[in-house]
């Protein structure tokens, strides 16, 4: 019997580590990807290289896979859409359309019940000014824009003199809260309630770009168990197939609020390739393969912190503890605020 082939879409380290689930999995993987450097090809059985508008390389990268998935969201959704129609895309092409948009992401969870901060569209820089009531927030592109890109703090309406804003694109102003933490739910849906769910993931951001994840998370009892619910509903609500990430704040009176959802697997959940028995990365791949769903066990307490810049150069050169893992993500090029590797610490 011929080994199943996953096509992954996208090459960078989300897809890196996908593959390497996949091969623990004995499959083989394919990725086609718009980056001739993609770092995911050093870990894929092949690399397909074109524009996500190629229908050429589209048909290549569709005969030669057996089922289909992606690395990160931003995709075009005709892309998606169009390899649908041949194979299907797993989680299907429909959610991201909905999570590509920070508007109709946050409709969406509002309208299940589930408390989001306060926003509001914006498509002129004069809206601003009338919403005194909405500030300190964050404006945000509506599409676009992940580890801060796109996003402009706003504490009085000075600020707008001071910022550069491009008003040709529609944003998404949001009612900051008064954070007391930040945390994450890594859930895999495989069916209708079949769920794998880890625990609550503690992350710490500078400059809005994750630094540090742990768990367990220092959280109470009524926050860890309306995370997962809240977590649960979402994926029932898009009828999700693979691994999503949901992002939480806590303000300073124990209050919890989406922050966002992602369609994929996520950086806060790479320390539950160590610290669980099944890693996101493998259970997403199950659930997008159709694999035999295994029943989380956690292995160990962990904490994960992301390698930025030109940190890789000291960590490519360190002896490491037998509780530590280190993850190159072999990315040709060092640049300022670009995620290298990181390094996971059980404990």
């Amino acid at each position: 019997m011929s080994k199943i082939t996953l096509g992954i879409i996208g090459g960078g380290q989300l897809g890196s580590m996908l593959a390497s689930a996949a091969k623990k999995l004995n499959l083989r993987t394919i990725i086609f990807c718009d980056d001739s450097d993609a770092p995911a090809q050093n870990f894929s059985d092949e690399f397909i290289f074109g524009e996500y508008n190629n229908e050429k390389k589209i048909d290549e990268f569709v005969n030669k896979v057996d089922f289909i998935t992606f690395e990160f969201e931003n995709i075009p959704y005709e892309t998606l859409n169009k390899i649908n129609q041949s194979k299907p895309v797993l989680p299907k092409p429909s959610i991201n359309r909905i999570i590509q948009h920070r508007l109709a992401e946050k409709d969406f969870i509002n309208k299940l019940n589930i408390r989001t901060t306060r926003y509001v569209s914006i498509k002129k820089k004069s809206e601003i000014e009338t919403l005194q009531d909405f500030l300190p927030g964050i404006l945000k592109t509506t599409t676009l824009g992940y580890d801060g890109k796109g996003q402009y703090p706003i504490k009085t309406l000075d600020d707008l003199k001071n910022l550069n804003i491009d008003f040709s694109k529609e944003y998404i102003l949001e009612k900051l809260v008064k954070l007391k933490k930040e945390i994450s739910i890594i859930i895999t849906r495989f069916s209708d309630k079949k769920y794998e769910i880890y625990e609550p993931i503690e992350n710490i951001h500078k400059e809005q770009i994750l630094h540090y994840s742990k768990i367990p998370a220092d959280i109470n009892e009524k926050i860890l168990t309306q995370s997962k619910t809240w977590a649960k509903e979402i994926a029932e609500g898009l009828k999700y197939v693979g691994t999503l990430c949901v992002e939480f704040f806590i303000d300073r009176n124990e209050n919890l609020y989406v922050n966002e959802v992602a369609p994929r697997v996520h950086n806060s959940g790479h320390l539950t390739i160590n610290a669980y028995n099944v890693s996101q990365f493998e259970n997403h791949v199950r659930a997008v393969c159709r694999l035999e769903q295994i029943s989380l066990k956690k292995i160990s307490n962990a904490k994960m912190n992301n390698i930025i810049g030109s940190e890789i150069t000291m960590y490519r050169n360190k002896k490491f503890e037998s509780n530590e893992f280190f993850f190159d993500y072999l990315k040709k090029e060092i640049k300022e605020k670009r995620k290298m590797g990181h390094l996971t610490t059980l404990f």
